[in-house]
């Protein structure tokens, strides 16, 4: 009889679509890391997870359809412990950007291989933001055509004025964790992290969590997720 398996990654598929969650199933089945625990739709999702208490929550984001980004809230919002990753189809940065900002830790696309899926899980579980590469690439790529001399010195500029701690947070920041693990890691109250992040934002003139780690991906504050 095989052993139990330490730290096994409890799911929860959110999807109004039966056969896309019975192929969500099947990308994990065999995986003895992962488990799906159940299957939620846009009615019951809260009280499903508020029942399972899982680790992710693999949120298939339909935009045009019944689940969009406000069940993202709902989900991030009714649990302290599970991590939301957003299965879409969508290129468009905004949603992406709108996704992160509402708790999302990770994007996948949809045409994207099993074991990018498989993965995304896994770092997500572990803290990590998971960004999709070529959307990352092609972000990174698109500003930095943009940056002329007179911006890359305003930057160099704006990076210098941040103190030692608050280049601490931003890397902190990057690898998806959020504030109170952060006060955690820093030894510090979650509220000085918020005073940091204030801080941060307004040095640099970006608006919150995810322009940070375009931000600092962009100037090598920190690694893109791999």
């Amino acid at each position: 009889m095989p052993k139990p398996v330490k730290n096994l990654i409890r799911i929860v598929i959110v999807c109004d679509d039966a056969i896309a969650c019975l192929g969500l199933r099947a990308l994990t089945r065999g995986n003895r890391r992962m488990t799906i625990v159940a299957d939620a739709n846009r009615s019951n999702a809260v009280e499903i997870i508020n029942r399972e208490r899982p680790d992710i929550i693999l949120l298939d984001l339909q935009v045009d359809g019944l689940i969009g980004l406000d069940l993202i809230r709902a989900a991030f919002d009714s649990t302290n412990q599970a991590r939301v990753l957003v299965l879409t189809d969508t290129l468009d940065l905004e949603t992406h950007r709108r996704a992160v900002h509402m708790g999302a830790m990770g994007l996948v696309l949809k045409d994207r291989a099993t074991e990018v899926l498989i993965k995304a899980i896994e770092k997500v579980h572990e803290g990590e933001v998971w960004l999709d590469r070529s959307l990352m690439a092609s972000v990174l790529s698109e500003r930095s055509r943009e940056e002329r001399p007179q911006t890359r010195d305003l930057n160099a500029s704006r990076i210098a004025s941040l103190t030692a701690r608050e280049l601490q947070v931003v890397e902190l920041v990057c690898q998806g964790l959020k504030n109170k693990h952060i006060a955690d890691r820093l030894f510090i109250c979650e509220s000085t992290v918020r005073n940091h992040l204030t801080s941060i934002l307004s040095k640099l003139e970006l608006s919150d969590r995810f322009e940070l780690a375009l931000y600092a991906y962009r100037q090598h504050l920190a690694n893109p997720p791999r």
